[in-house]
């Protein structure tokens, strides 16, 4: 089998299983799954809770005021403690993990966007697993509408990951609420563009005190990430063997199919937001041929820049006949770029102080039209 990008999201009730404390041992059991993954040369990033739940166990259990401070003072006890187990729990096995601490805005601003996008890449390519979490400790909106499972889904759209995977405490999504319904089924697939609207109504809130999510956020991020490419299931976190069963292409839970390509997706977000600009960099014969190899476009291919445009801009590709080749994220903006023209990689540093890597546009965020 392929090697895959998959996105694992851990909720609290998971990490916990029902008590006030992490659950160390089914931890290692879930570490141990991602390990193997890990090892087999699949790219596999966690998006994990608990931080909260850690500070509040570390603290005694304390009576607090239910404000913003108060939640982030917990998040700030407990994110270095669940770091500590993460980085012993991968140890045993000798992979190093990384703490990415992410708001909703590194990822709705484009240049927060390219630098999470860029850091998690690098991560990826040195074979370190990244461990990623809300930065509770500086959000500034409420916790809860930060939660981890439309995180999740964020992060798969970011790295264009294959598969996103939510462990939660119920088997799947159910046709009814099963705490409550004891003829509630499991709903085994779903295919169709829209999540019909009566699992919407089953999906209740969480099931224990311990997360700030449920069911409905599940969808939520489901629907999210499949709109982005990304193939989503939902399974029980009591049972990890079911992440190893599940990237081997066997059925558990409940899977969401990919309502588009990868290539689709990031196909129609470079259109749109290309649509009302007409920044761009005309490159010459070498440089065009280098891309259609596979390269990345290098400052010294450049010839000319035309437009204002900003680090992380979806900005045109053009030959010296002035004719559309490509579209693409930059990771230069007009200013510093047209300092660059005609520059060799490595006199990047030298003539703006610093670098955001040899490549103007790296050949991963190009799409030809």
């Amino acid at each position: 089998m392929e090697p895959q990008r998959i996105v694992i999201k851990l909720g609290s009730s998971t990490l916990t299983q029902g008590k006030s404390d992490l659950a160390v041992e089914h931890m290692l059991e879930i570490v141990r799954v991602v390990a193997r993954l890990h090892l087999q040369g699949h790219q596999v990033m966690v998006v994990s809770s608990g931080a909260i739940t850690v500070g509040r166990s570390m603290l005694g259990d304390p009576i607090l005021p239910k404000h913003m401070p108060a939640k982030q003072m917990l998040a700030a006890v407990g994110q270095s403690r669940l770091m500590e187990l993460y980085s012993q729990l991968f140890g045993f096995y000798h992979i190093a993990v990384g703490q990415v601490l992410l708001t909703r805005e590194d990822l709705s601003s484009r240049r927060r966007y390219l630098n999470a996008r860029n850091t998690l890449e690098a991560l990826i390519q040195y074979r370190v697993i990244p461990i990623i979490n809300e930065n509770d400790t500086v959000s500034t909106e409420e916790i809860r509408l930060g939660d981890n499972d439309n995180l999740s889904a964020l992060v798969a759209n970011v790295i264009e990951a294959d598969l996103l995977i939510l462990l939660t405490d119920q088997d799947g999504l159910f046709t009814a609420d099963p705490r409550n319904d004891p003829a509630a089924r499991l709903v085994s697939e779903i295919n169709s563009a829209e999540i019909d609207a009566q699992y919407w109504q089953a999906a209740g809130g969480s099931s224990s005190n311990q997360g700030t999510g449920g069911m409905y956020t599940k969808l939520q991020a489901a629907q999210l990430a499949r709109q982005s490419g990304v193939e989503v299931v939902i399974i029980n976190g009591a049972r990890p063997e079911l992440i190893a069963q599940i990237v081997n292409g066997q059925s558990a839970g409940t899977r969401f199919s990919a309502l588009c390509s990868k290539l689709e997706s990031r196909k129609r977000y470079m259109l749109a937001e290309a649509r009302n600009s007409d920044a761009a960099v005309e490159i010459d014969s070498g440089a065009v041929t280098a891309l259609h190899s596979g390269k990345s476009l290098l400052p010294v291919g450049i010839k000319s820049i035309s437009g204002e445009f900003q680090r992380g801009d979806i900005i045109h590709i053009r030959d010296l006949q002035h004719k559309d080749i490509a579209l693409g994220m930059v990771n230069y903006g007009s200013a510093d770029l047209s300092r660059l023209v005609g520059l060799q990689s490595q006199e990047i540093e030298q003539t703006l102080g610093y670098t955001y890597g040899v490549e103007v546009l790296h050949h991963n965020n190009l799409l030809f039209v």
